[in-house]
């Protein structure tokens, strides 16, 4: 199959749009135990011949165990389908979780081996969620077992009610995760030497999902992060602000501190981006979790233009120099079931941003995020570009949300037939 690659075209106001031309995915350069920078493995499609710019120095295939390593918490999720929590008399058993739906996406989708750090109560119900993480072929080797007291008091498993919402009635989630086995992980407790300097990672991800959990998971993910790049492996994190988590915690201004804590050790930072002024929608994770303000003071979350998250990015790379992409969805909220949603990622300081999909259809909105995550991910690793990653992301993140669970049932072939502007046809 012949892949396109996006091409750079400015709209006129400093974000990039996409055309394309055939592209090869990269390829590793030389040694296999020698690092690749993108711009030894990818050039400029818009037949210039000029060498793209360093984005990322990733680790090459060869040598790592894992294309991907995701850190956090997996529940198990409960879905009454189109019924309601509280009515319900039946629920339908998913696995899910922030950090771990983008290993998965990039496992069930994408092909990429990867695998999943978290914890668990050795109970029934723990197997369950870790015979799901095996089902969708992602590593469990990695989980450390709690022994479980019998009922809960000590350690148990997270369960997250969630409903798909429809029409005028949003999406709904019901966490029951205290005093869970991943929250009560702590530094010393994961061999982060042996899985960077010996098993080998190409890329590691984690979030302000599991950074929330506890004040001793915030010091899991500052371990992680540090071994990672010690041992020269891609560090993402997902801002994914969620006020229920962070209110024990001391609410917005400790989410600040923490993720301003962790920031300088992230190459690839992600979130919630702002809509255009003309769609209402939430506020940014780049201002909620980082406390950036839009031209040196704080803009009404629900109407801030584009041009507003480009002053935050900008504000952003220059605090955090370290930051090679930065990218996030844009999601405005017509109703449950039908949104407008598009991306936008910085990287090597221009913007590039995927076509919007005005009045997008929509079956279970949760997830989408992550799975814009993995795609892009996926697109960094394969062609090294930033144009081509951001609308594997959106297109990924637009189908996982036509089918019900957390994590993605599309195939890479739904993503390339999106990408290339297909159709929803029937395929026969």
């Amino acid at each position: 199959m012949v892949k396109s690659s996006l091409i750079a075209k400015d709209g006129g106001d400093g974000i990039t749009r996409l055309t394309r031309e055939a592209a090869k995915p990269a390829a590793n350069i030389g040694s296999p135990h020698k690092r690749a920078s993108l711009s030894e493995i990818h050039t400029d499609h818009s037949g210039k011949g000029a060498e793209t710019l360093a984005i990322l120095d990733i680790k090459t295939k060869e040598s790592c165990r894992y294309d991907c390593l995701s850190l956090g918490e997996v529940m198990l999720r409960l879905d009454p389908g189109e019924e309601r929590i509280h009515t319900t008399r039946h629920f339908r058993a998913w696995e899910g979780g922030g950090e771990y739906n983008v290993a998965s996406g990039l496992r069930r989708c994408f092909g990429m081996r990867t695998a999943v750090v978290t914890a668990f109560a050795d109970n029934a119900v723990g197997r369950l969620i870790g015979e799901m993480i095996r089902q969708a072929g992602v590593d469990d080797a990695l989980v450390n077992w709690i022994p479980f007291d019998g009922i809960g008091e000590t350690v148990r498993n997270g369960i997250n009610f969630t409903e798909r919402g429809f029409g005028v009635r949003g999406a709904l989630g019901v966490s029951d995760r205290g005093h869970t086995a991943a929250s009560k992980l702590k530094p010393g407790d994961i061999d982060w030497e042996h899985i960077f300097g010996e098993i080998g990672v190409r890329w590691f991800h984690t979030g302000g999902i599991f950074a929330a959990l506890s004040p001793t998971s915030t010091e899991v993910v500052l371990e992680a992060m540090e071994t990672a790049r010690k041992y020269g492996t891609v560090v993402s994190y997902d801002l994914n602000y969620r006020p229920s988590l962070w209110k024990r915690l001391g609410g917005k201004d400790k989410a600040i501190e923490v993720n301003r804590r962790l920031a300088p050790l992230v190459d690839v930072m992600l979130g919630l981006a702002p809509v255009d002024s003309a769609m209402p929608g939430n506020a940014d994770d780049f201002r909620t979790c980082l406390g950036f303000k839009v031209g040196g003071r704080e803009a009404r979350p629900a109407r801030l233009p584009l041009d507003g998250f480009k002053n935050v990015i900008e504000q952003a790379v220059a605090a955090f120099p370290n930051f090679k992409v930065a990218a996030g969805t844009l999601r405005a909220v017509k109703t449950a079931n039908r949104n407008d949603w598009g991306a936008i990622c910085w990287a090597a300081g221009q913007f590039h941003a995927a076509p919007m999909r005005d009045h997008l259809e929509i079956l279970d909105r949760i997830g989408g995020g992550d799975s814009f995550a993995s795609g892009l991910i996926y697109g960094l690793m394969a062609y090294g570009d930033a144009q081509t990653a951001v609308e594997y992301g959106a297109a990924h993140g637009a189908l996982a949300m036509t089918t019900p669970g957390d994590t993605s049932m599309a195939t890479l072939m739904d993503v390339e037939k999106l990408v290339a502007g297909g159709s929803a046809r029937v395929d026969r």
